[in-house]
């Protein structure tokens, strides 16, 4: 239930994105979800990638800034208050949020949580029937 998650720090400069991407295209490595978070120096690209381990030696060898982070995949409903409840079911843990990336498509949403307690959080939603994936499950996609 635990994916790892791929955090690369890049400079705020044309062409790293695409460095990344052609680099894991390169080795055969699907990126299932990313995200890119900037500030006017730099940026922190998250990605969910098919090979995770793979992903850190080859990007680490090209020189970037990369490390493996754990995080959890929910499937909810796609239909409003579905994230609210999830969060709310967190709060009423006091489990806080770092971070969250979701998409949704048809009736399903996944959302990407990085959670202070990565495996409380897995117990606390599974514990109310909160649909959360496996890493083969994601890094199949």
């Amino acid at each position: 239930m635990i994916i790892k998650q791929l955090s690369v720090f890049l400079e705020n400069k044309s062409g790293r994105l695409n460095e990344v991407t052609e680099i894991l295209e390169k080795a055969g490595i699907n990126i299932s979800a990313l995200s890119v978070a900037d500030t006017s120096d730099y940026g922190i690209l998250r990605m969910v990638v098919s090979n995770p381990d793979l992903a850190l030696k080859i990007l680490k060898e090209n020189r970037f800034s990369v490390s493996l982070t754990d995080v959890l995949c929910i499937c909810i409903p796609n239909k409003i208050g579905s994230l609210s409840k999830t969060i709310n079911i967190l709060s009423k843990e006091n489990i806080s949020i770092d971070y969250v990336y979701a998409f949704s498509m048809n009736d399903k949403a996944l959302a990407v949580l990085r959670t202070e307690d990565i495996q409380k959080g897995i117990d606390v939603l599974k514990e109310h029937d909160t649909e959360v994936l496996d890493a083969e499950d994601i890094y199949g996609i």
